[in-house]
């Protein structure tokens, strides 16, 4: 029965190597737990969230893949001809029934199975990994539609190839497990390896941190080829005593800050296709306070990212230095590395195991 806290990995640099590791793509969706007990099927986030009302074409299709009862580790993805696409998968979260059941239709997505943690009366997540694997492939109806078992290798070199290669279909990098590892919610005793890559960015704004003391994130834009300044996401993650530096650092910067700045009407903006803005409302936190204060658009910060989709970075970035020697408007989409797409078809060149 839910809730169950998925088991989490803490990041490395490099893909480790040695003996009684298994390693795992790393897919870019929704962590989501699946609890099936006869003709009930629960989809659960890893926040405990329900995400069945928002995928409802997932749940025939797990009644016709999985056994009557059982609990179920994976990832829902939504699958396009050029990978996987993160942003369509983020607008199926939609109040509107009518909205859902349309998006459902438009844009259905699939389920990647990585875990096994129970199966009929049998709590498995004392066992270990290899076991938990061996009975998830055996219990699964491989023929089944958008539900995919997760490609697994013992290999080193195999992850790293599918770590350098399939970046470009929007993989996040590669999990390693070890073998003889237990099921231990909401720790982290896994491993994952994630790209990551540097850029110089404008500076253009701020949110305060949720306690009131200090900056929480600074605002990031890059400009496009028509000098059009877009945000592309926020650089976060400081300690108490850098936050409250910062305040100091950008106080100049907030002076007569929205006189032309390029960001001052953002909240019509947001309507217009082709620009990205800051503010939009998390479909994940309803509630969470997205305002920003505006800066001038004069300082230049470099950067870590893990990779870029649609336009902005997917996830949070991580401040390296301001870089003074540097010209808000030398911050340009010129400068990111591209990535060639890759065939999903590719990582699933063989069925199962490798």
């Amino acid at each position: 029965m839910p809730p169950v806290r998925p088991m989490l990995a803490t990041a490395v640099r490099d893909v480790p190597r040695g003996a009684g590791l298994a390693y795992e793509p790393k897919w870019d969706g929704f962590r989501c737990v699946v609890f099936r007990d006869g003709a009930e099927v629960e989809l659960g986030s890893r926040n405990d969230r329900p995400l069945t009302r928002y995928f409802p074409e997932l749940v025939d299709l797990l009644l016709a893949a999985l056994p009557p009862r059982c609990v179920v580790d994976g990832e829902i993805v939504v699958v396009t001809g050029a990978g996987l696409d993160f942003d369509t998968l983020q607008n199926r979260l939609h109040p509107a029934a009518s909205r859902v059941r349309k998006l459902a239709a438009e844009t259905p997505a699939s389920f990647v199975a990585f875990d096994l943690l129970a199966l009929g009366d049998r709590d498995l997540t004392g066992e270990p990994f290899s076991e938990r694997r061996r009975l998830l492939a055996g219990a699964l109806n491989a023929g089944s539609e958008r539900i995919i078992l997760t490609p697994l290798t013992e290999d080193p070199d195999v992850a790293q190839d599918w770590f350098t290669r399939f970046e470009g279909a929007g993989f996040d990098g590669v999990m390693a497990k070890p073998l003889d590892l237990p099921y231990e919610q909401n720790k982290r005793v896994m491993l994952k390896v994630k790209h990551e890559r540097t850029a110089d960015c404008v500076v253009a704004g701020f949110r305060r941190h949720k306690d009131g003391e200090g900056v929480g994130s600074l605002l990031l834009g890059l400009f496009d080829d028509e000098g059009v300044l877009h945000h592309v996401g926020v650089a976060s993650s400081f300690t108490a005593a850098r936050r409250r530096e910062l305040v100091g650092e950008l106080a100049p910067l907030r002076e007569n800050a929205l006189d032309g700045h390029p960001w001052r009407d953002w909240a019509e903006a947001q309507e217009q296709a082709g620009q990205r803005m800051p503010g939009a409302r998390s479909r994940w936190a309803a509630d969470k306070d997205l305002s920003w204060e505006p800066l001038r658009p004069e300082l230049v910060a470099e950067v870590r990212y893990e990779h870029l989709l649609s336009g902005r970075f997917r996830h949070g970035g991580r401040l390296v230095r301001f870089r003074p020697d540097r010209t808000p408007e030398s911050c340009t989409y010129a400068q990111l590395e591209q990535v060639p797409p890759a065939e999903l078809a590719e990582v699933f060149g063989a069925e199962g195991e490798k």
